[in-house]
């Protein structure tokens, strides 16, 4: 079976990534999903990252190369590699999740996958301050995860929470206030049920982010503490 992958040039000066087999990235999209669906937790996020390493090696590194998203194989190059950011975020490898996300945004700048959110979140962790500013005006008004960003690194270099970030929180992402400052955040299937629908309540976008973030409030309590105070 043919492997060997091309990057074809297209009209929008973009390139859409050709491939069978190790560089077939629907398909590795799609078993990485059903390996972590069945509890293969650490079998999927191998596979994610060996198909990174792939699509590395594959990108050229002197040359500007946007990848164009509404071809269905490189949109799932951009996923997996998203993917495995988040992946790396999970256990705690903060450098190499920014490097990824660094990178998606290099090949996808319009970040169709809105991984600015989890960039910021892992500058913050490192103490990356001067990284996070640079891309803090790239996060929507609208994202509450914007929000909760702005607390927490006023708080990681002040010491306390901003008051006029708070009575937004309350006001504008009352949810989100309501999961982060809650005391306890169940998956169960409610919260699955809602998730899944195809239009999420704020409640349970609210606990999805508190989910994906969860790794960083064990390591940060006082954080959390500081939030329920405000309740």
């Amino acid at each position: 079976m043919q492997t060997t992958p091309t990057l074809n040039p297209t009209a929008d000066q973009t390139f859409e990534i050709e491939g069978t087999g190790a560089y077939d990235f629907r398909k590795i999209r799609d078993k990485a999903r059903r390996l972590q669906r069945e509890g293969a937790v650490e079998k999927a996020c191998e596979l994610r990252f060996q198909a990174f390493q792939r699509l590395y090696e594959l990108l050229p590194d002197e040359e500007e190369t946007i990848l164009e998203w509404r071809h269905a194989n490189t949109q799932a190059a951009l996923e997996i590699l998203y993917q495995s950011a988040v992946d790396h975020f999970l256990i705690g490898d903060y450098e190499m999740s920014a490097a990824l996300v660094e990178m998606l945004l290099t090949h996808d700048p319009e970040d169709h996958l809105e991984s600015i959110e989890l960039l910021g979140f892992v500058y913050l962790e490192m103490e990356e301050y001067d990284s996070f500013d640079e891309i803090v005006n790239d996060l929507s008004d609208k994202s509450p995860a914007r929000e909760i960003l702005l607390l927490w690194q006023a708080f990681r270099r002040e010491g306390r929470l901003p008051e006029g970030e708070v009575v937004r929180l309350k006001s504008r992402f009352a949810p989100w206030h309501a999961e982060f400052t809650a005391d306890l955040h169940p998956a169960d299937e409610a919260y699955l049920k809602a998730i899944e629908s195809e239009r999420p309540t704020p409640q349970a976008q609210a606990r999805e982010l508190w989910l994906r973030t969860e790794t960083l409030w064990e390591r940060h309590p006082d954080f959390i503490e500081a939030l329920r105070r405000t309740r």
